[in-house]
């Protein structure tokens, strides 16, 4: 053996560094901000990363309801992902003159207030292509859970579905889908819909695990940088939303039914351009492969919890930025602002 090997010998790329080391057998393979590990039998990694970006949860209680203390109190349950790179630097989003994008665009061209969003909220799905440069433009997924929680992980077999409810590049879009509301109706009278709470704040990475295979799916994975460990984390763990989790995500052929999910009514689906839904063939659901089937409002998937243990799982290490203890480093705060959502559950993991 060479002296070289003895010593270590490290290969620095322009995507990654490759490092060989005397203490373990494994490779490890940097790709920007996290590692992927293969053992010697498979020097190849078994996963390939779409892409990578920030996720938020949120929580909104029942109408009348000031306060949520589980899932049987909530209205809805959220999840937000903002990509901000991936293995191409544009991707593909319904036409922004559709869905509740549109709609949100059309009120203010004609300089309207929209003082009942219940008036407004069957748009239909997204539909048409526009090319979104993920660096340099915000890309917002508004995502809602049907059973208002995560994957129960102790239920590995049981999908949860879920849908788009939201696709935009306007961060006011998403502030205003997140804010209460005050309405009438001629039964019930006057309602109060509380604000949405922020309860989550991680990254995530969509990712093709055993690419190139007839086995081939794909996970979405995501690790919380906030609440940071050591808070209470009450709604957290009532969500199932874990510090870190797997789950197998598949996206759902709109032209077909589903047998388990009522799902979406057909007006409210999305309407995939050809080359997008030339994927599905005659199946029920495909691989969220490319992550841009999910750039279009009416987009439904399953979800299925797969592991809450990622790098024993896939081998794959997830890097978080720096935790400071300070409100004033959330990418959720430097995104949306202060007032988009009450932060308690957030950063004091307590419901509220």
């Amino acid at each position: 053996m060479s002296e070289k090997i003895k010593k270590g010998a490290e290969v620095e790329g322009k995507r990654g560094a490759i490092t060989q080391r005397r203490s373990t057998a494994a490779i490890v393979v940097k790709w920007e901000d996290e590692e992927t590990k293969a053992r010697p039998a498979d020097p190849r990694p078994s996963i390939e990363i779409q892409e990578r970006g920030d996720i938020f949860f949120f929580y909104r209680p029942k109408v009348d309801k000031e306060e949520a203390h589980g899932a049987k109190d909530l209205q809805r349950f959220y999840l937000l992902l903002r990509p901000y790179s991936g293995q191409t630097q544009v991707e593909e989003k319904q036409d922004p003159n559709s869905g509740k994008e549109g709609a949100k665009r059309r009120l203010a061209n004609h300089h309207e207030i929209e003082t009942n969003t219940h008036q407004h909220h069957e748009q239909g799905g997204g539909h048409g292509s526009h090319p979104v440069n993920i660096k340099k433009q915000p890309l917002l997924r508004l995502i809602v859970m049907g059973r208002k929680s995560l994957p129960d992980p102790s239920k590995k077999t049981t999908p949860y579905w879920g849908f788009v409810e939201m696709i935009t590049t306007e961060i006011e879009h998403v502030k205003a889908a997140l804010r209460g509301e005050e309405y009438d109706t001629a039964t019930k009278g006057h309602r109060h819909l509380p604000d949405s709470r922020a309860v989550g704040e991680g990254v995530y990475r969509i990712l093709k695990h055993n690419p190139g295979s007839r086995s081939m799916h794909t996970h979405l994975v995501y690790k919380l940088e906030f609440p940071t460990e050591g808070e209470e984390e009450e709604p957290q763990k009532a969500l199932n939303i874990a510090r870190q989790a797997s789950f197998l995500l598949q996206i759902k052929n709109p032209d077909q039914r589903a047998s388990q999910f009522r799902g979406l009514e057909k007006k409210r689906k999305a309407a995939f351009p050809a080359h997008l839904q030339g994927l599905f063939g005659h199946r029920r659901y495909h691989p969220a492969d490319p992550p841009d089937l999910l750039n279009y409002e009416g987009c439904e998937f399953l979800l299925v919890s797969a592991s809450d243990d990622i790098e024993q799982e896939l081998g794959l290490e997830l890097k978080t930025t720096e935790q400071l203890q300070d409100a004033a480093c959330s990418n959720l705060i430097k995104t949306f602002g202060e007032t988009a959502a009450a932060t308690r559950p957030l950063f004091q993991g307590t419901w509220v």
